[in-house]
């Protein structure tokens, strides 16, 4: 992919996610990661998307209602298993939803350090970390290619539906073994290739900041996850996310060509 597509690409999702940060508690009425609205006539919100992608009641309850966009294919926190006193990356970490949960669990004596490109995103979730009191979340302006953290500080990576969104997932991936502890652990809700992707869809970039065009098959995640020096890789599709992809993008049968899976690895 030339350097120039690759700017295009992440041009078009960094605008496409400051308009949503922008917007006031998601006036469009549940945006997705992937397709314009879940629902054009405002009926499912935020936090019922977040239950339909597996988050509770009660973790939806937790943090600050403007920190839940809804903005994911998963729930990368049931996959974690995460300690207290550990220390947390949040890949792409939105108006912080991920971060907070994951501060949470890892306590006083933990920390939790968010990632993300767009300036507003960041405004908002530092917002809401003031509204929250969430002492122990950090964030942090960057790119998920050339991430601002220290080598080997980090004993869990999460991300929701985001690694997708890059054009140069190789580089994700190295840098996430990079800053990783020895023993530390991936795990990740992101978008896989059922299939081969037609190309109207792959070269559409409203669809590629949509999650959808950018989405790699299982093998070739595979491939990538060894050659950054991984170990114990799992990767598991969910045929249970056709449910909701089918409403990300009306009139456009995308269930058909990407799954929600799950993303697991280990350093």
């Amino acid at each position: 992919m030339s350097s120039s597509k690759d700017k295009l690409i992440k041009d078009s999702v960094k605008e496409r996610y400051g308009e949503i940060a922008r917007s006031s508690e998601n006036e469009a009425g549940g945006c997705s990661c992937c397709g314009e609205v879940i629902d054009p006539f405002g009926l499912i919100q935020p936090q019922t998307q977040s239950t339909l992608m597996g988050y509770s009641v009660e973790e939806i309850g937790s943090v600050p209602a403007d920190a839940v966009m809804g903005l994911g294919c998963g729930n990368p926190q049931a996959i974690a298993a995460l300690r207290p006193g550990e220390v947390v990356l949040d890949l792409g970490s939105g108006a912080g939803f991920d971060s907070f949960l994951a501060g949470r669990q890892v306590g006083e004596s933990g920390k939790v350090i968010g990632i993300d490109m767009t300036p507003d995103m960041i405004k908002r979730a530092q917002e809401n970390a003031a509204k929250g009191a969430f002492e122990n979340v950090e964030f942090r302006l960057g790119d998920i290619e050339d991430m601002p953290v220290d080598d080997n500080s980090i004993d869990v990576i999460l991300s929701n539906c985001v690694i997708n969104l890059s054009p140069d997932k190789a580089a994700v991936y190295r840098e996430a073994y990079r800053v990783l502890k020895a023993g530390g652990r991936l795990a990740i809700s992101d978008m896989v290739a059922s299939g081969d992707i037609p190309p109207e869809i792959k070269n559409d970039m409203n669809l590629y900041s949509s999650c959808v065009a950018g989405a790699l098959k299982v093998d070739e995640l595979e491939q990538i996850l060894n050659e950054a020096g991984f170990n114990n890789i799992e990767i598991n599709p969910k045929d249970e996310s056709r449910e909701f992809i089918n409403k990300w993008t009306p009139g456009i049968p995308i269930e058909d060509y990407v799954l929600s899976a799950t993303i697991e690895a280990v350093k």
